[in-house]
């Protein structure tokens, strides 16, 4: 790397640290052209440009410990550092008007540019909505579409999972640094996106993870896609407030509904009365969105069908009973009047099937059935 463009890294790891907005970077280097300037501005000149006291003084005296560190991070981990104005920024998060300013990719930059449905939902989700989250991703991506979520358990983790499987590319986006995995426990999964796909976050290496910061991430997540399909939502979740920042944009939002038992199915619920498109299969979001597949994405798209055994008539008494929120054997044999035993038996046999999922307190719960 050239002394220019080991200086022009520099200062955009300076403006990351700011926390910098892609309309004022531009703005600043309107002031300072190719950024070689910066350290001569002051700080008023600066604030004039939108920027609070805070950006201007990190800009003016910046933390060069703090930089030297983050760029042999990235000659280490072999990170890009993307500004807005690089042709490889991406085009859509470009688009909104709180993009940020430069972003951290580990992995493939190019898949930013994808096309991308995001998929968020609950942490503490049910099986079902699990299960459904990683078929519907996995249809996703062998339609060709890259799938972006935050890296979180639950819903995010399966989209990822599906989307992995479906042999399509991922993209997560954090809420801290790209030297720390969050949670700890996505590790596996972590390493997989950066190999099939890009891990992607605005914060600078060594930026733990506070809840104030995932908000911010949010935004990110809504603006790399066309579209967020919400899986299960409790009322109050960070996954309302990505789908909120994808309308604001104008990007569609979709949500799939759920049973009115399920806690996890009301925010979901709530996207819907506010006006978020209902979605029962992959090929509605599609629709709305308008995406046009080629016969060989569409050939390609459909989940490989279930290969578990027809089942009985017992079992379909069963399984119409247990429906998709958990419910335990005392409510399943008033449901449907076979004994205990028999119950205890046929959940086994489900289970093993891949039809039902259990739940602590002893309860189950169908699962969803494969999309197609």
């Amino acid at each position: 790397m050239d002394e220019t463009s080991w200086q022009l890294q520099r200062r955009l790891a300076a403006v990351a640290r700011a926390g910098l907005s892609a309309p004022q970077l531009a703005a600043l280097a309107a002031l300072a052209p190719a950024l070689g300037a910066l350290g001569h501005a002051g700080a008023r000149e600066l604030e004039s440009l939108g920027l609070t006291t805070r950006m201007a003084r990190l800009l003016t005296r910046p933390d060069e410990t703090a930089i030297d560190a983050d760029l042999r991070w990235l000659a280490d981990s072999r990170g890009t550092l993307l500004a807005a104005a690089d042709a490889a920024y991406p085009p859509l998060l470009r688009e909104s008007p709180d993009a940020p300013a430069v972003l951290y990719v580990l992995g493939d930059a190019a898949v930013l540019a994808d096309p991308q449905i995001a998929m968020v939902g609950s942490r503490s989700c049910t099986a079902g909505g699990r299960d459904t989250a990683r078929r519907f991703a996995a249809w996703f991506a062998k339609a060709g579409l890259t799938v972006t979520s935050g890296l979180a358990l639950g819903i995010d983790t399966a989209s990822h999972e599906g989307a992995l499987q479906g042999g399509g590319a991922s993209i997560a986006v954090l809420g801290c640094g790209l030297d720390i995995c969050y949670p700890r426990e996505n590790r596996p999964l972590f390493d997989r996106i950066v190999r099939q796909g890009a891990v992607v976050s605005e914060f600078p290496p060594g930026t733990e993870p506070r809840p104030a910061l995932f908000p911010q991430r949010n935004r990110i997540i809504a603006g790399l896609s066309s579209g967020t399909v919400v899986v299960e939502a409790a009322s109050r979740s960070g996954s309302l407030i990505t789908a909120r920042l994808a309308g604001s944009a104008g990007r569609e939002v979709f949500a799939l509904p759920g049973s009115i038992h399920n806690e996890m199915a009301r925010g979901c619920h709530e996207l819907i009365r506010q006006g978020a498109k209902l979605v029962e299969k992959p090929e509605d979001v599609l629709s709305e969105l308008k995406i046009s597949l080629s016969s060989q994405l569409l050939a390609a798209s459909p989940a490989i069908p279930s290969t578990s055994p027809v089942l009985d008539k017992e079992y379909k008494i069963l399984l119409d009973a247990l429906a998709f929120e958990p419910a335990g054997i005392d409510t399943l044999i008033e449901r449907t009047g076979l004994n205990s035993e028999s119950i205890t038996s046929m959940l086994l046999v489900l289970e093993l099937d891949g039809h039902v999922a259990p739940h602590p307190g002893g309860r189950y719960s169908r699962m969803a059935e494969q999309c197609n």
